[in-house]
């Protein structure tokens, strides 16, 4: 049934049970005659406007072009729905009921218990900073004038290759003497492994964020094992009500400890533990179930999965306590104030609403056409020139998002190599968000060890929905050309 026919419904009741079965079905709508309507291009089609610019897109990671469904959703609240939801007049009451259909929409991409535990954010770096600030804010509060819990500094449990909005944020708030933190490291294969998780856990812990998946190499983290090793290892700490002090981080810079000591010498009070994914980069490329992942908070992001840039949620389990991180008005179910952005968040359910529609095919697509590039590219290499390249990340493709090659060709200057064929292939060299476009070793690349020849020649190639076979034939070409030109592979 048409969302934008939907709204029009004057009996609150049956619109309300109408959005309900609506979202579970799909975002294809009959809309109205007054609102433009962007061409229906599906999975496994080239989106025209990328088309016609001659430049092949690879760089999905980094930003989705919006599905054409999705704006023919959100079209409508441009020219017609422009009411406030906090308003109980009908432009309200419409707003409001788009802002439920997408909550219903988000939380069943993630299988929530309910989409009251889905919040709309503004953009991952929030999402991100709530959960941590949340969680220590909250450990804070809980200790405040509890018996045992003098002297208590909450502490923090992170991966080395964390985003920056969870890293900075950690470095900001240590450096306010709000918390400690531990980075635990990762292997060769960018994997975080449950048992260092566990090592790092120490009584204090009051939050352990690992992403669930990695933006530039594709690894995907055992959360699950994770969240279990990191709660049982606190369990066992804190058995009896805790007692013993927590031990203090090393303030050594080369260790992967973060911050100064933990300051709880004497202290006996234990606060919970939550567990928090940024999942941003996995939403539409592998599943994702809340529940069996065990997780208390978990950060989405629009635009990386077809909605808008702008748009994001963060998922709360029911029962957490987490602080506010804006203040004000009763929007979110009173946890985030602000007048939501109606438009944005319907566009964020209907890509949800894609995903889960097209959720195997979806994926199957990205991963062929992921595998098709780099077969393409060691078609068109020498036998003798093969350990010039170098795939970073696991070598089991289970335990790597489908659309994302990670791929190092050793001596290649890859800053040089995406500015040479900016025009014709879009990729990146490293994570976008902090990209400078130089042939410098990632973090990333960095904390696995990657050997400096090859991280310096490494390219990020991450496919999508709307990519070809065309598109990634024709860019193994460019790029194999480009190393020949630079002469690390001969002709």
């Amino acid at each position: 049934m048409a969302i934008s026919c939907l709204l029009r419904h004057r009996d609150d009741a049956a619109s309300a049970r109408s959005l309900h079965a609506a979202a579970n079905e799909s975002t294809s709508h009959e809309s109205s005659q007054a609102v433009p309507q962007v061409p229906t291009v599906g999975l496994g089609q080239a989106l025209p406007h990328l088309t016609r610019t001659g430049c092949i897109y690879l760089d999905y990671n980094a930003t989705t072009p919006i599905f054409p469904e999705v704006a023919n959703e959100m079209a409508p609240f441009v020219f017609e729905h422009f009411g406030n939801p906090s308003s109980g007049h009908v432009y309200g009451r419409a707003c409001k009921s788009a802002l439920d259909t997408a909550r219903q929409r988000v939380a069943a991409l993630i299988a929530a218990a309910s989409p009251s535990e889905v919040h709309f954010t503004s953009c991952g770096t929030e999402s991100d900073n709530w959960a941590v600030y949340g969680a220590v804010m909250a450990a804070r509060a809980a200790a405040a004038g509890a018996a045992g819990a003098a002297g208590y500094v909450p502490h923090v449990v992170a991966s080395a290759v964390e985003h920056p909005a969870v890293l900075a944020h950690l470095t900001h708030l240590q450096e306010q003497g709000l918390l400690s933190y531990t980075l635990v490291p990762v292997d060769g294969e960018g994997l975080v492994s449950p048992a260092d998780v566990a090592a790092a856990v120490t009584p204090a812990t009051c939050l352990v964020t690992v992403m669930h998946s990695n933006n530039e190499v594709g690894a995907v983290q055992p959360i699950a094992h994770i969240a279990a090793a990191a709660r049982a290892a606190h369990a066992r700490l804190t058995a009896g009500g805790g007692g013993a002090t927590s031990p203090s981080p090393s303030l050594s810079p080369s260790s992967s400890t973060g911050g100064s000591s933990s300051g709880t010498s004497g202290s006996s009070w234990r606060p919970r533990l939550l567990v928090h994914s940024d999942a941003a980069q996995s939403t539409g490329k592998v599943d994702l179930d809340v529940g069996a992942l065990d997780l208390d908070l978990m950060t989405l992001v629009g635009h990386k999965f077809g909605a808008p840039k702008g748009v994001a949620a963060l998922y709360v389990r029911h029962g957490t306590a987490l602080p506010n991180y804006f203040y004000g008005g009763g929007q979110e179910g009173g946890r985030r104030a602000g007048t939501e952005n109606v438009m944005q968040v319907v566009g964020l359910g209907a890509a949800a609403a894609i995903t889960v529609r097209e959720r195997r095919q979806l994926q199957t697509h990205m991963g062929d056409m992921a595998q098709r590039l780099l077969a393409a590219v060691r078609a068109q290499v020498a036998p003798a020139e093969q350990d010039k390249l170098r795939l970073n990340g696991p070598a089991d493709p289970t335990r790597r998002l489908p659309n994302t090659l990670s791929l190092s060709i050793r001596g290649l200057n890859s800053g040089a190599a995406l500015a040479a064929l900016s025009g014709r292939l879009a990729a990146s060299a490293g994570a976008a968000c902090h990209s400078s476009g130089a042939a410098s070793v990632s973090a990333v690349l960095r904390a696995m060890k990657v050997p400096t020849d090859y991280a310096t020649g490494t390219l990020r190639l991450s496919t999508g929905r709307h990519t070809t076979t065309a598109e990634v034939d024709e860019a193994a070409g460019l790029i194999v050309a480009e190393a020949r030109r630079q002469g690390v592979l001969a002709h």
